[in-house]
């Protein structure tokens, strides 16, 4: 039998990580003591994730024509991700983030979507081969929304299922809306969603996800190191507190969970098994030093 396969449609960024004691408010200068680059982007990151699982993963998305798409490429090829698909744009940037860390570990990040914002049909009827052995698509909010209707429609017609991480949080049309089978949010995300103040807790991620089958047939709420929260529209509702571990760097955690549960998923799990399985990997990568997360 052909292995289970997920897709990912999405973003590649090339992050550039800087360590210092805060944040900087707005017209401050911080001094930072450190800084790093790494392969990411949310699509980039959620592919390594499902292959880190034991998922084939393939990756439809698109680099620059310039050193930062090489080495996105090469980060895709040493995770073993199919990247068959991931078109170099001549003439384009790549995708860049710029991540500024605290002492906490806590993060806040700008991206340039660059070659991200030039996907769109072209780029799936050439990965037609892939479309087909979908068993779950994973998409994001860091390409054009006419791109992410476009894959979702085809993998759907395929009789793949569409998971959404709705991130970063914008308004989604109800063409997109309908294709989505599960959408995965944080609780800032939860409650553009939503609508609806969200507290960022067990509880007020539960509630955050019960609001938000009223629009999408089954949602994760995340809430960061309180757990994880999940409602599907047919009652099945539960949630699971997070893992106690100590916090080395929150970077990438979202994501994690996200290729995780899809690999799960795509393997047929039981949802509840699909989500504490990604809330052991969110665990372990925030656990992780960054210089030794290849090595998970």
């Amino acid at each position: 039998m052909t292995p289970p396969l997920v897709t990912v449609f999405g973003s590649l960024h090339y992050d550039i990580m800087v360590e210092a004691p805060d944040r900087p408010r707005k017209g401050e200068t911080v001094t930072g003591h450190a800084w790093h680059p790494k392969c990411g982007g949310k699509g980039g990151n959620q592919a390594v994730s499902v292959a880190r699982a034991g998922v084939p993963a393939a990756m439809i998305g698109a680099v620059g024509d310039d050193d930062f798409g090489k080495a996105l490429l090469d980060n895709l090829d040493r995770n073993r991700v199919d990247r068959r698909f991931v078109r170099v744009a001549v003439g384009a940037g790549s995708g860049l983030s710029v991540a500024i860390f605290d002492e906490g570990g806590d993060y806040g990040a700008v991206i340039v979507s660059g070659s991200n914002l030039t996907l769109g049909e072209k780029d799936i009827a050439a990965a037609a081969d892939v479309v087909v052995q979908t068993a779950v698509l994973l998409q994001q909010n860091e390409v054009p929304e006419a791109a992410n209707i476009a894959a979702a429609r085809a993998i759907k017609a395929a009789g793949g299922r569409v998971v959404l991480n709705a991130a970063p949080a914008r308004k989604l049309s109800d063409d997109l809306i309908v294709l989505v089978d599960i959408v995965i949010v944080n609780a800032i995300e939860a409650e553009f969603l939503a609508g609806v103040p969200v507290v960022d807790t067990l509880d007020g991620a539960g509630e955050a996800a019960r609001r938000l089958v009223d629009v999408y047939p089954a949602a994760i709420v995340t809430a960061g190191g309180e757990g994880v929260a999940y409602c599907h529209r047919d009652g099945q509702a539960f949630a699971l507190a997070a893992i106690p571990v100590k916090v080395v760097s929150t970077h990438g955690a979202g994501d994690e969970f996200v290729g995780a549960f899809a690999a799960g998923l795509a393997r047929g799990e039981p949802i509840e098994a699909a989500i504490a399985a990604a809330n052991a990997a969110a665990a372990l990568l925030v656990s992780t030093p960054e210089q030794e997360r290849g090595a998970l």
